[in-house]
């Protein structure tokens, strides 16, 4: 596996010269997740998924960014470590900058946080705009694949630390995940017909929406499974696609 972190400048080097193009950079968060699951979930997540689909696809493999825009949990419960969208789009933006300019020219970020996605996507357009033919793809991993969407949404549409999350912890770390402890929500999804979006504090009296308390291992190995081939596949698909057309991103029509 081409691991970033643990290779030489040399070796990273090597990988574009033999035609290795395409970097994945995983983003997590270190957020509350209820009584019963460590605060590093996403990050955790991210980076057994990334790891697997580096080892299959032969991608160069990112440092995970074990820091996200959880701004939304609110201070009610200790534990959350949140970066603001603004904050979280420059480094992101920062850190494709980089990954440019030691050409590699496809690069997927895969998300493991659902409201990391705004300020994500934002740094997607920042560097396709100023990385002419830099390609980006923003993955989020609750939406994989059909299947593996279906899986994490079934106990609630706005779900946290719900029976997908605590069975894909069970199978990956299960010292993360305290069994005693698991308590689903009162109600699976307060946020049904709402409005406006409410922070966490507003829709969960104990950090979780859905039933983890359905969770098992076994149904952890079965998504996590889903999640490394459907991705897999994508990166795959990715590696080999080429833009539409040609057209340079600073050209410009000529009229006559």
């Amino acid at each position: 596996m081409h691991d970033w972190y643990r290779m030489t400048w040399e070796e990273i080097g090597q990988l574009t010269a033999q035609g290795i193009d395409t970097a994945m950079l995983p983003v997590g968060a270190t957020e509350q997740h209820g009584p019963h699951m460590g605060c590093g979930m996403d990050a955790e997540i991210a980076l057994h998924l990334c790891r697997e689909v580096a080892q299959q696809t032969g991608v160069a493999l990112l440092p995970t960014l074990p820091y996200g825009c959880s701004i939304g949990h609110s201070q009610r419960w200790p534990g959350t470590l949140a970066l603001q969208p603004k904050t979280m789009i420059d480094v992101v933006k920062q850190i494709g900058d980089w990954v440019f300019a030691s050409d590699f020219r496809r690069l997927f970020i895969i998300n493991t946080h659902v409201t990391n996605h705004a300020p994500l996507r934002c740094a997607l357009e920042m560097l396709r705009a100023e990385h002419d033919g830099f390609m980006v793809a923003l993955i989020n991993s609750g939406s994989i694949s059909e299947r593996v969407k279906q899986q994490h949404y079934h106990d609630a549409d706005d779900w946290h630390a719900n029976d997908a999350e605590t069975s894909l912890m069970m199978a990956l770390n299960a010292e993360m995940v305290r069994e005693e402890r698991i308590a689903d929500c009162d109600d699976p999804d307060r946020t049904t017909d709402c409005v406006f979006s409410h922070p966490v504090n507003r829709t969960s009296s104990n950090g979780v929406t859905g039933r983890p308390s359905l969770a098992s291992s076994e149904k952890g190995k079965q998504l996590f499974s889903w999640m490394v081939d459907d991705l897999s596949a994508m990166v795959r698909k990715g590696m080999q696609e080429e833009s539409p057309l040609p057209h340079s991103y600073h050209e410009k029509i000529t009229i006559t």
